[in-house]
C-alpha cells in the first residue's frame, strides 16, 4: 500500500513556521506552467516544475487521479522504484518515471507547501505502438475458386492503429465491379468470387504514427482443377528435323503432367524425345522436343495435365512437309563475237546478194513431167536451209550493225539487230519465209502425178 499524506497537515505545518518565522518573505512562487509531456512506452519521462523564491518551503509531487505523493523534496515516498526526483539549485524540480507503461498516462501535480497551499498539473501521454492481436486476426487460408473470403485483422495500440490491406508483390487488387486498386481500409477485407489471379500473400498492416509499424503476412490459397493452353495446335516438319511441342498448365495443387502419343503410350525421356517442365506457382510450361523427325512420328500427340480435383489434356497435330527436290541448273553457251576488221568484212561480203544462176538445181527447182519425185526428199532439205540461212541473217545483221554503230559487239546485239531492221523488211522476210514452209509442206503431200514448178527467190536485205 502506497503511503497516503495528508496535504492539509502539511499546509498546517507550514503555516505554523510561518508566524514562529515572521522575517520570511511573502513566499515562492511558479515561474512557468509544467510542460505536457508525451512519450512511447518504454521510454523515461520527466516532468519538470520550475519554481522561485523557494526559501524553506519544500515541492511534492503528486499523481492527480489517486492523489498519491510520489516525492516530497529529494525524497521518494512512493514504493515504486520507476519513480524518481531531481532538482538544480532548488529551483527546478525533476519527477522522473522510468519504462513507462499505458498505467503511468495520466495527471500529475507539482505542489508547495504554503499556507495556502500552491500548486500547478502537468500530463503525462503515453503513445504505444501498434500490435497486431493474433487471436483476432486471420491465418492462411485455402479455399476453391470463385467463392467468397474474408479476412480479419485487429490491433491495439496508442492512438488506436489504421488498418490496411496490400498484396506482398505490390500487384492490384480486383473487386467484383471491376475496381481497381492497390491498397484496401478496413479491419475486415471481402473478396467475392475469388480466383486464382487473386491467389497470394496478402498484409495486414497496422500504424498509429508511433513507429514502428507493424504487419501480419496472410497466405491465401486458391484450389482449381487443370487448365490447358497450346498456342499452335498445328505444326509441321521435315524427316530429319528438330521439333517442339509446347503446352501450357495451370492447376492447385500442383498437378501432374505428361506426354501421350495417338496409341495413349506415355513418353519418355531417351535417345528420341526430351521433355522439360518449368513451374511457376500454379503455372506449368511443359515442353515435348524430337531430336530427329523420322516417318513413324507425325501424328497426333497430347500433353496431359491431372490433379486431385480433376484431368485435361490438350492436342497438338505433327505433320509432314516434303523435302524440297533440287532443280537442275541450265548452261548458256555464247557465241564468240567478231572483234577484227577481217571478220566484219567477211560478215559484209555473206551480205552480197547471189547472182542468178541458169543452173536450175541451184535456185530452180523444175519438173515438167516428172513422172518420179526421187529428188523431192532433197528439194525439202534445201528449202528448210534456206529458212535457217534467213534465221541466221538476222544475227549477221546484229554484229554488223553493233559495230558499225558502236564499236564493238555485245551479248545484246541479236535484240538490238531486231529493232534496227525496219518493219517492212522484216515483215517481207517473215512473208518468205512463211511462203517457203507452206511450199514445203505442198511437196510433200503432192500427189506422183502432180507437175509443179517452184523458184526461190533470195531476198537479201
Amino acid at each position: 500500500m502506497e503511503k497516503w499524506i495528508d496535504i492539509h497537515r502539511i499546509s498546517y505545518y507550514t503555516g505554523r513556521f510561518r508566524r514562529q518565522h515572521p522575517c520570511v518573505s511573502e513566499g515562492p512562487s511558479f515561474t512557468v506552467p509544467i510542460t505536457n509531456v508525451t512519450i512511447p512506452m518504454g521510454r523515461e519521462a520527466v516532468l519538470t516544475c520550475v519554481v522561485a523564491n523557494l526559501s524553506i518551503y519544500k515541492v511534492a509531487w503528486l499523481r492527480v487521479d489517486t492523489q498519491t505523493i510520489l516525492t516530497i523534496a529529494n525524497h521518494v515516498i512512493t514504493k515504486n522504484h520507476r519513480i524518481g526526483v531531481t532538482h538544480t539549485e532548488r529551483k527546478t524540480w525533476h519527477l522522473h518515471i522510468r519504462d513507462v507503461t499505458e498505467s503511468d498516462r495520466g495527471a500529475y501535480m507539482c505542489q508547495i507547501n504554503t499556507d495556502p497551499m500552491k500548486s500547478q498539473t502537468g500530463y503525462l501521454d503515453v503513445v504505444v505502438p501498434p500490435d497486431i492481436l493474433d487471436y483476432m486476426t486471420s491465418t492462411d487460408m485455402i479455399v476453391r475458386e470463385g467463392s467468397n473470403v474474408t479476412l480479419r485483422c485487429a490491433a491495439k495500440g496508442s492512438p488506436t492503429p489504421n488498418i490496411t490491406w496490400r498484396r506482398e508483390g505490390g500487384e492490384s487488387i480486383f473487386f467484383e465491379n471491376g475496381e481497381e486498386v492497390r491498397i484496401v481500409e478496413g479491419s475486415i477485407f471481402n473478396i467475392i468470387k475469388i480466383n486464382r489471379l487473386q491467389m497470394g500473400a496478402y498484409l495486414c498492416i497496422a500504424s498509429n504514427g508511433i513507429p514502428p509499424t507493424v504487419s501480419k503476412r496472410i497466405m491465401l490459397t486458391v484450389q482449381f482443377s487443370p487448365m490447358i493452353s497450346i498456342q499452335n495446335q498445328l505444326v509441321g516438319a521435315q524427316e530429319g528435323q528438330r521439333m517442339t511441342l509446347e503446352c501450357n498448365s495451370e492447376a492447385f495443387p500442383q498437378s501432374i503432367n505428361y506426354w501421350t502419343k495417338e496409341n495413349n503410350e506415355i513418353i519418355k525421356n531417351g535417345d528420341k524425345y526430351n521433355q522439360s517442365f518449368t513451374n511457376n506457382v500454379y503455372k506449368v510450361h511443359m515442353k515435348l522436343t524430337i531430336l530427329a523427325t523420322e516417318m513413324s512420328d507425325y501424328g497426333t500427340y497430347k500433353c496431359i495435365s491431372k490433379n486431385s480435383l480433376g484431368e485435361t489434356d490438350g492436342s497438338i497435330k505433327l505433320y509432314h512437309i516434303p523435302t524440297p527436290t533440287t532443280q537442275p541448273r541450265t548452261t548458256t553457251t555464247t557465241t564468240p563475237v567478231p572483234t577484227t576488221s577481217e571478220e566484219v568484212e567477211n560478215i559484209q561480203n555473206s551480205r552480197q546478194r547471189p547472182e542468178a544462176s541458169a543452173d536450175p538445181s541451184t535456185y530452180q527447182i523444175t519438173d515438167s513431167s516428172l513422172p518420179n519425185v526421187e529428188h523431192r526428199t532433197d528439194d525439202y532439205n534445201y528449202l528448210s536451209n534456206i529458212k535457217e540461212s534467213y534465221q541466221d541473217l538476222i544475227y549477221k545483221e546484229s554484229l554488223f550493225l553493233d559495230i558499225h554503230l558502236h564499236g564493238r559487239a555485245s551479248s545484246d546485239s541479236y535484240n538490238d539487230a531486231e529493232t534496227v531492221i525496219t518493219t517492212n523488211e522484216r515483215k517481207s522476210i517473215d512473208s518468205e519465209i512463211r511462203r517457203i514452209d507452206n511450199t514445203a509442206q505442198s511437196m510433200s503431200s503432192r500427189d506422183s502425178n502432180s507437175n509443179f514448178q517452184m523458184t526461190i527467190s533470195c531476198i537479201i536485205v
